[in-house]
């Protein structure tokens, strides 16, 4: 509905005050300059008014509370023995400004809560509320409005661009796609939070009705009439009868560079109209810089070429020539029509050689392996991102388009378990894939490189790790919009970031295809040792393939061996060992938990490490039908459901060692593992 006008004297004290607090509940702050926030963790007001909740600091939160705590219940009466939460409505403008067009670093939050001090709450996907401790418990009695840019699936979000309505946890009441209908013709409008823009939402609570009323639109637009939320909610027991409340403002961020602006905020108790905001008082967004991933050739056409005069004519031609040499020879790319629509995706070659100090090998090296180099590289102001720059050669055109659609697709997955695929660039013979940064580079290299500066990992170091990619592959199987297949999963392609927290990567043998479709058969590509047996007869791939490669991973990082030993073999298997039939054979024999790293020296739970390496081997079944789900090992790893347990029929994975001369097999199945000095490989087959 639209807001009534303020009265006369209301009017003019928002004009000339930058927040009023009044005897009936109500504040405004039309920016922030000089008012009494209690401000928390990185949150700041900047001279000009704004209110910076976050700035490009990764994995920090910030929190502004109206300092003033309101009661928002009712003392009950003889004629009303019911203490029903007070009715309330409050507005805010906010912009979400990142360094990359697609991608952006959480969300921010408007919040009711008992207390003032957030300091237990964590960063990233918590906004800064809560913790995985305490997200969901109904003693929190914290309401929130979430304006959400990540898709975390522990929490059930239904996208990386929505709005929610929260009670104790992030699990959300209802959530709706951010964006607004039109009064005129009903039809919606998507808005994308971390586009840079000016917005502003409202939320009303009608405390007889129990109703939240949630809407969001372009800043200075009219109001819509029509809510993007409206849900049924009791506040009554979540806003405490005995204490007052704090009202705030909360906001967090998470590996990528992300700043959260609040220009103005307003609220009103008792279904007072919520005091209207001076649009034209509000401080402004400052200017925004282009952002990695833009076009930039727009830049090209807006610097002049200077004026040479025709003195020296023949330094003119030479200084002309060697600028033709190194625009067009040294950062010449392969770009071509079709590329448009990937536009967000595509990086400038310039940035990514100036990134890696020319791919310079001495210096910026992460890894070698058969299909290219990785290089470390920090991208050019403002982002300042650290990124991992895969170049790989490319021959045939064909296919490309589709693989490009492919990155660019990939580019959009946003789980805390997997590696951010930021984008490509094509030049030559080459393709640059660009990967954000994992600074403790691959699990492989603290599985096998122990030692020295690396100490061994710990077991509950590779339970985490474990569950971690379990949930990464979920979220690519099940809760992303398509399916995707890695196709890949080895310890090599496990990347491990500051907090030693797994994360899933290398998707150049990815395959995406819609829901509810068919994959096609394709070249078997991946690594000898986690192929799951079918492919040497169907070529068809399907999350199976997946569980099974999955499977090996488990065996691998609960031994501490690959999955094809060399040097520990039997004799029939020509001096190599099948580490998924020794642990088979262990686990038939009763003390499959041996099995076990025996660099660990017995320091695990012996039951636990039994049911995980169950795991592994149920996972690791010749038969696809015989494999669980990811949901199923999730559910099995997290307690939810039982550990299932080999079949006592089931006696070996000796077909594995057969496929290695099967018919169909790409050459690089056979691959042994890559050089490396602290990243994964990314290797592109061939479809």
């Amino acid at each position: 509905m639209q807001l009534k006008p303020a009265s006369v004297v209301s009017a003019v004290l928002v004009l000339l005050l930058s927040d009023f607090l009044g005897s009936d509940g109500q504040f405004v702050y039309n920016g922030f300059s000089g008012a009494q926030l209690d401000l928390d963790g990185m949150a700041v007001v900047e001279p000009d008014g704004k209110l910076a909740l976050t700035n490009i600091s990764s994995q920090m939160k910030g929190s502004a509370f109206h300092p003033a705590p309101l009661r928002f219940h009712e003392p009950a009466t003889k004629n009303n023995g019911s203490t029903a939460a007070r009715s309330f409505s409050t507005t805010f403008v906010f912009a979400i400004v990142t360094d990359f067009v697609t991608v952006g670093g959480n969300g921010l939050a408007f919040f009711i809560g008992p207390s003032n001090n957030l300091s237990s709450a964590s960063p990233s996907q918590f906004l800064g509320l809560f913790n995985p401790q305490n997200n969901g418990n109904a003693s929190n009695r914290v309401f929130a409005v979430e304006i959400d840019t990540i898709l975390n699936p522990e929490f059930g979000d239904i996208d990386s661009n929505h709005v929610g309505v929260d009670v104790n946890g992030l699990s959300s009441l209802a959530a709706k796609t951010a964006g607004c209908f039109s009064d005129d013709t009903g039809e919606f409008k998507n808005l994308t939070l971390i586009s840079g823009d000016v917005m502003q939402i409202w939320v009303d609570y009608d405390g007889l009705a129990r109703v939240i009323n949630v809407t969001l639109g372009p800043v200075e637009a009219p109001r819509p009439k029509r809510p993007l939320i409206s849900v049924a909610v009791d506040l009554s027991p979540v806003l405490s009868e005995a204490a007052e409340s704090y009202v705030g403002l909360s906001s967090s961020t998470g590996p990528f560079h992300t700043r959260h602006y609040v220009l103005g905020w307003s609220f009103a108790l008792d279904g007072a109209p919520v005091p209207p905001l001076d649009y034209a008082g509000l401080p402004k967004l400052p200017p925004r810089p282009g952002r990695v991933g833009e076009d930039r050739r727009s830049r090209l056409r807006e610097v002049g070429i200077p004026v040479i005069t025709p003195i020296l004519a023949l330094a003119v031609a030479a200084g002309v020539s060697f600028f033709v040499w190194r625009r067009f020879f040294r950062y010449a790319e392969v770009r071509e029509d079709w590329e448009g629509e990937f536009g967000p995706h595509r990086f400038v070659y310039k940035d990514l050689f100036h990134a890696t100090g020319g791919f310079d090998d001495a210096k910026h090296l992460l890894g070698v392996g058969g299909f290219g180099r990785v290089y470390k590289g920090v991208l050019p102001a403002p982002s300042r991102t650290e990124v991992a720059v895969k170049v790989v050669s490319h021959g045939a055109k064909q296919g490309m388009k589709q693989f490009v659609a492919e990155v660019a697709s990939i580019g959009r997955l946003r789980h805390r378990h997997v590696v951010p695929l930021l984008g490509y660039c094509r030049r030559k013979g080459e393709l640059l894939l660009v990967y954000d940064y994992m600074p403790n580079g691959s699990l492989d290299s603290w599985l096998y490189g122990a030692g020295g500066d690396r100490p061994l990992l710990s077991w509950a170091q590779r339970v985490a790790a474990i569950r971690g990619v379990a949930s990464g592959l979920l979220y690519l199987h099940e809760d992303w919009e398509k399916v995707v297949l890695h196709r890949d999963i080895k310890a090599s392609n496990v990347l491990l970031d500051a907090d030693m927290s797994a994360r899933l990567g290398d998707f150049g043998l990815a395959k995406l295809y819609d829901r509810g479709a068919d994959p096609q058969t394709t070249r078997v590509v991946g690594t000898m040792g986690y192929l799951a047996p079918e492919l040497a007869c169907t070529r068809r791939v399907s999350p199976a393939t997946d569980v099974f490669a999955f499977g090996s991973f488990v065996l691998e990082v609960a031994c501490g061996r690959r999955p094809v030993d060399h040097g520990h073999g039997h004799d029939d298997n020509g001096g190599r060992m099948l580490l998924a039939d020794w642990v088979l054979e262990r686990c038939h024999a009763g003390d499959v938990a041996e099995t076990a790293d025996p660099r660990l020296e017995g320091a695990y739970d012996a039951e636990e490490a039994a049911a995980v390496l169950r795991l592994g081997l149920v996972c690791s079944h010749p038969a696809p039908a015989a494999r669980p789900t990811m949901r199923q090992v999730l559910q099995y790893l997290d307690g939810d459901a039982p550990m299932p347990e080999p079949a006592p029929t089931y006696r070996s994975f000796t077909t594995q060692a057969m496929m290695q001369n099967a018919d169909g097999f790409d050459s690089y199945v056979a691959s042994y593992p890559l050089s490396s000095v602290g990243a994964s490989v990314l290797s592109i087959g061939r479809r």
